[in-house]
């Protein structure tokens, strides 16, 4: 089997787009697209966030991507793994740009101090038990400064830095970290990965606030398991599966 061509390669600007990760999808779809194939959108009309939410930005001011990778190479089983490879990647981009106080928020938002940069949504195609494809969406906030208040607490690149950027360039050194951190994925560095992400995790060994349907309570943050569960100590360790729980921030 010849080498997987690098993520970022190639690299394709789109204006107008109901998601890049609906394109991206119908790509691969229409085999027009292999693992690499990387999708920049100037605009998202039907953004895609986590758990069905929005993901809504002003046209042409951040990172607004979807990549598409193959990983047959891996065992189903090691899908949280994969996501946690697109996190790091992200917060060493992020972390690179802002000079520190970059962390990642369970499952894979990317924070910066107490306020959320970015976000990633990975929608997996199965054929059996083959693991055809991941659809990487990313979304970073760069050069955006007004945000609509339903957003409780976002930030970007320029808020932190005061400069502006060109999102386009920034996009493509994103890819380089992608495919630094996918090498590591499939080199078998699950391990180092899993370790790296706990390193990074937002509030870790610190106390939060959650709900869970009316109830609320507090509890020590302790990292995340290969399943992708959030470790919490309330007197008890326990894991929390990815939204059984709101995280109360603010």
């Amino acid at each position: 089997m010849p080498p997987l061509t690098p993520i970022g390669e190639p690299f394709m600007e789109i204006g107008e787009v109901d998601s890049s990760n609906n394109y991206a999808m119908r790509q691969v779809q229409a085999q027009l697209a292999e693992h690499g194939a990387t999708y920049f959108a100037s605009f998202q009309t039907q953004g895609k966030g986590q758990r069905g939410k929005n993901w809504v930005a002003e046209p042409g001011q951040n990172i607004m991507m979807s990549c598409v990778l193959e990983p047959h190479l891996l065992n189903i089983d090691n899908k949280f793994v994969l996501s946690c490879c697109i996190a790091l990647a992200c917060f060493d981009f992020f972390n690179e740009m802002a000079i520190d106080n970059t962390s990642i928020k369970w499952p894979n938002d990317i924070y910066w101090g107490d306020r959320k940069a970015g976000g990633i949504l990975v929608e997996n195609v199965l054929q059996g038990k083959e693991w055809k494809y991941a659809i990487v969406g990313i979304g970073i906030n760069i050069n955006q400064t007004l945000f609509s208040p339903n957003l409780p607490n976002p930030v970007s690149l320029r808020q932190i830095t005061g400069k502006s950027f060109d999102s386009i360039l920034l996009a493509k050194d994103l890819c380089t970290h992608l495919e630094s951190r996918w090498k590591m994925l499939l080199g078998g560095q699950m391990l180092d990965l899993m370790n790296q992400y706990n390193a990074c995790l937002y509030k870790l060994n610190q106390t939060v606030w959650f709900r869970k349907h009316n109830a609320v309570y507090a509890a020590v943050i302790k990292g995340v398991n290969n399943c992708g569960e959030l470790l919490a100590d309330t007197g008890n360790l326990s894991a929390i599966p990815h939204g059984d729980v709101e995280w109360l921030i603010g």
